[in-house]
């Protein structure tokens, strides 16, 4: 992870924390003709990594399959968390197993696999972060070598 140190830069652990504890997640994706395409999703931040499952026929997942460029964002314009990266997908049935605890946990309902349905997790490529109180002087920006 790389990050130019400035005053008032947000430590790693306040993007992470946030990351971890948001219910719902925005992921932004772009259809094949350019134009964005964003919809809520329930996901997880762990291990690093964010994971979401959609519909394999869901907007999202097709525009997945052309472009896997995305961007994840939280619901507060307050306490801004941005995440940019590239979706994967992964073995639903395997994420299942990994992070039922969490979704039980989470979301108060066991981790759900449905035929249908495709999993992705996606790995920081950048991420931005600030506080509307406190901007411009949070606005904080991490990259990773991917």
């Amino acid at each position: 992870m790389y990050r130019a140190k400035r005053k008032g830069d947000l430590p790693w652990s306040h993007a992470e924390e946030r990351l971890e504890r948001s219910r719902n997640y925005w992921i932004c994706t772009t259809r094949t003709d350019g134009r964005p395409h964003s919809s809520p999703v329930f996901g997880f931040w762990h291990e690093g990594a964010f994971y979401f499952g959609t519909g394999r026929e869901t907007r999202k997942a097709k525009n997945i399959a052309a472009n896997p460029h995305v961007s994840v964002h939280l619901e507060s314009g307050d306490d801004v968390v941005i995440l940019e990266g590239r979706a994967e997908e992964v073995d639903r049935k395997q994420l299942a197993k990994d992070l039922d605890a969490v979704c039980r946990k989470k979301y108060n309902m066991p981790m759900m696999v449905v035929d249908s349905g495709v999993s992705y997790r996606v790995r920081p490529r950048v991420v931005l972060a600030w506080t509307e109180k406190e901007f411009p002087y949070t606005a904080t920006r991490w990259e990773f070598s991917v």
